[in-house]
C-alpha cells in the first residue's frame, strides 16, 4: 500500500499546482491577475451544491464533481477557447485522469474515473448540475471584473450565460445578473 499512497501523495502535490494556475481566458479580456483554476473550482462546487439542491439532485455528488472538473489541467494548463483552436484536437480529461491516479489504490483511481467520465458524459442530473456551477461561476467572475472596470468581460458573461441548461441554474444566473457584486455587503451591513 505505501507505493500506492506515494502515488496519492505525488497527485496531491499536483493538485496543488492548481492554486498558481490563472484562468487564462480573462487576459484577453484585459484582467491582470485573474483567478486561479483552484479559485474557480471551489466556488463551482459551492455553486452546484445549491443548484443541486435546487433541482433535486445529490448536492454532494454534483460538488464532488465540480471539485474534480478541472484537474486535468495540471496537466494542460488552462487552455482557453481560442487556444483549444489551435491544438490537434482537445485533450482527453479521461485519459489524462487515468495517467493522473495511475499507480493509487484502485478503489481511489477507480471513484475518480467514474467521476470524470460521469462529467464529460453530462448524462446525470449531478452533471449537468456541475456543469451548469461551472458556466454560472464564470458568469459571476465576469460580473466581479465587470465591476472593477474590465469592461472587456461582457462576452464572458454573455456565453456563460447563453451555455446553462437546467432551470434552476437559469433562474439563479437571472438573479445574479439583477444584483450588484457588492450588494452581499450592502446587505450585511444593513444598507439596504
Amino acid at each position: 500500500m505505501s507505493e500506492e499512497l506515494t502515488a496519492v501523495a505525488r497527485f496531491l502535490y499536483e493538485a496543488g499546482t492548481l492554486k498558481q494556475s490563472k484562468r487564462t481566458g480573462w487576459w484577453m479580456a484585459g484582467v491582470k491577475d485573474p483567478e486561479s483554476v483552484a479559485d474557480h473550482s471551489w466556488r463551482t462546487a459551492l455553486i452546484a451544491t445549491i443548484i443541486a439542491k435546487l433541482e433535486g439532485a445529490d448536492p454532494a455528488r454534483a460538488a464532488f464533481l465540480a471539485v474534480w472538473h478541472d484537474s486535468q489541467e495540471t496537466r494542460t494548463g488552462d487552455v482557453n477557447h481560442l487556444g483549444k483552436k489551435y491544438t490537434d484536437g482537445e485533450a482527453d480529461p479521461e485519459t489524462i485522469t487515468a495517467d493522473q491516479v495511475a499507480g493509487m489504490p484502485a478503489v481511489v483511481a477507480d471513484a475518480v474515473k467514474d467521476l470524470i467520465a460521469e462529467y464529460e458524459g453530462k448524462e446525470s442530473l449531478e452533471a449537468r448540475c456541475a456543469r451548469d456551477a461551472d458556466k454560472l461561476e464564470c458568469m459571476i467572475q465576469g460580473v466581479e471584473y465587470r465591476d472593477q472596470g474590465y469592461a472587456n468581460v461582457q462576452r464572458w458573461i454573455d456565453n456563460s450565460r447563453g451555455r446553462i441548461t437546467t432551470k434552476s441554474g437559469q433562474e439563479l444566473a437571472d438573479a445574479v445578473l439583477k444584483t450588484g457584486s457588492l450588494d452581499w455587503l450592502h446587505a450585511a451591513l444593513g444598507e439596504r
